[in-house]
């Protein structure tokens, strides 16, 4: 039997933390989107956990941090400790950011989050149905879907795979998947345990029988993920965990009972390219590495949030195809960083025997000391650091920009805002409130304290800075950064400044 099924704007596939971000993304500013799910309900299980920093700043600008600070635990500090010393501890509250900690959601925690939130703004998951092939037609996507055994057709005008590591959409795309499998067996668990370990602290335990770390849930529940030699029953027991735990974990920790457990195999591999014609990927689908460094999702939600802005002023008509572009151009040299990071981490964790342990325990204690390491740990980990400096979006450095309006779920959607420096002469804010009227819905003007202006993107990140009144000069390349990257008509007037 085959139907054919209302037309969309977004067609995302994958109803994962990814897809559901995007999900909102798009209702939030109005796009119509169908998010469609091969799984017949929500995952129970949980895999990723950590939400850092930045991504947390994400949610504040789109709206939905709220429920996430409500229950997350919070994380202030990184331990590195063997069984019997106590190597480093490094504090993770970086003063720059509102949101000083890494929180502590499990991942299907966050799904359900999204997924309440995707239907108070009027979505929902259309669940067991599965993306099977599209064609790209001019200006769309014919989409053929199976929706519980009846084949569906509809038109999109983009489409996004957000479907994991098999990911059905880059298959179909034919992206390659580059990279390679690491040898080692990974095994996950969810145990209650006793308070021995404080509950604001992350531990990472290397050993001479592999890295374990252990990820603080709550007070008593943890996380474990540890390497294993070789698999003992289907699922990873109670005595299993216990026994690593003796082996490799702090003195004094204990599990007492299991959740949920299960193996892993890990691979080390990201896409191609992110993107052919009207259709994209994202998260999993475009990216894949260890779990040491909790990455994975936080990069995937990263990806759409530098995406959805782009397509949003593409759709409305605000802005040429070529702004698509430059979301593989930004986002692949991030994930090959992050890939590399998380490749690095595990090496050095990962690494066995009584000498390698020995080494470790010498190194560990003065490295992690020093300053500029701390710093650049934190700036890693927490995704503070990622820029996109080098993009032809970009005059400048390309940092993170946060500001009091842009947070809250109103203060920015997909509008460049230029701040103007209240200190700055009448002439230039007169210039740049003219230049931003003649822009209509794509740009406003905002005063902010201090000298110079600061053009920031729909996604909070900066396209030009200057901490000086620069007049004339300084607004013409803010007027060529926004021509740029829309159809904006500049009047008479803005033109000449």
């Amino acid at each position: 039997m085959s139907d054919i099924a209302r037309d969309t704007e977004v067609l995302i596939v994958g109803a994962g933390p990814v897809g559901l971000f995007l999900a909102n993304e798009c209702a939030r500013r109005g796009l119509h989107a169908r998010l469609i799910e091969a799984r017949p309900m929500q995952s129970v299980h949980s895999r990723a956990l950590a939400i850092f920093p930045r991504t947390l700043e994400i949610f504040d600008m789109a709206g939905v941090a709220a429920p996430f600070l409500a229950i997350a635990n919070r994380v202030t500090s990184v331990a590195i400790a063997s069984r019997n010393q106590a190597l480093a501890q490094i504090p993770f509250t970086p003063e720059q950011s509102p949101y000083p900690f890494i929180a502590m959601v499990p991942q299907n925690v966050t799904e359900q989050l999204l997924a309440e939130a995707f239907e108070r703004r009027g979505g929902c998951v259309e669940y067991q149905t599965t993306f099977v092939s599209a064609q790209q037609q001019s200006g769309s996507l014919l989409v053929h879907v199976d929706s519980g055994g009846r084949q569906v057709h509809f038109r999109a005008r983009v489409l996004i795979g957000c479907d994991g590591a098999h990911s059905a959409v880059r298959h179909w795309l034919n992206i390659p998947f580059a990279g390679a499998q690491y040898t080692t067996l990974f095994l996950l668990a969810d145990i209650e345990a006793n308070d021995a370990l404080p509950a604001d602290q992350l531990q990472l335990c290397p050993s001479e029988f592999g890295p374990v770390a252990i990820f603080p849930i709550s007070a008593t529940r943890r996380r474990i993920v540890a390497t294993i030699d070789d698999p003992i029953g289907e699922v990873p027991s109670l005595e299993l965990v216990q026994k690593i735990v003796r082996q490799r974990a702090p003195k004094g920790f204990e599990a007492h009972s299991l959740h949920w457990s299960s193996y892993f195999k890990v691979q080390r591999r990201h896409a191609a390219g992110l993107q052919v014609g009207a259709a994209f990927i994202a998260g999993d689908a475009a990216h894949i590495h260890s779990p040491f460094g909790g990455q994975g999702m936080n990069t995937g939600l990263h990806d759409v949030w530098n995406l959805v802005w782009k397509l949003d002023l593409f759709l409305r008509g605000h802005s040429p195809r070529r702004l698509l572009d430059t979301y593989s151009a930004e986002r692949l040299p991030v994930i090959k960083n992050v890939i590399a990071t998380t490749d690095r981490l595990t090496k050095v964790l990962g690494a066995q025997g009584k000498m390698v342990q020995t080494m470790r325990n010498a190194i560990i204690p003065v490295v992690s000391r020093l300053e500029p390491f701390q710093h650049r740990m934190v700036q890693r980990l927490s995704e503070l650091g990622i820029s996109y400096a080098g993009s032809s979006l970009v005059d400048g450095s390309g940092m993170r920009y946060l500001e009091p309006s842009m947070r809250g779920g109103k203060g920015i959607l997909s509008r460049f805002v230029l701040f103007v420096g209240s200190a700055n002469s009448p002439t230039t804010k007169m210039a740049a409130e003219a230049m931003c009227r003649a822009m209509g819905d794509v740009a406003e003007c905002r005063v902010a304290p201090g000298q110079g202006v600061a053009l920031v993107r729909p996604d909070g990140y900066s396209a030009y800075a200057s901490s000086r009144d620069g007049g004339a000069p300084m607004l013409t390349v803010v007027r060529a950064l926004l021509k740029r990257q829309t159809h904006a008509q500049f009047s008479v007037h803005a033109e000449a400044v």
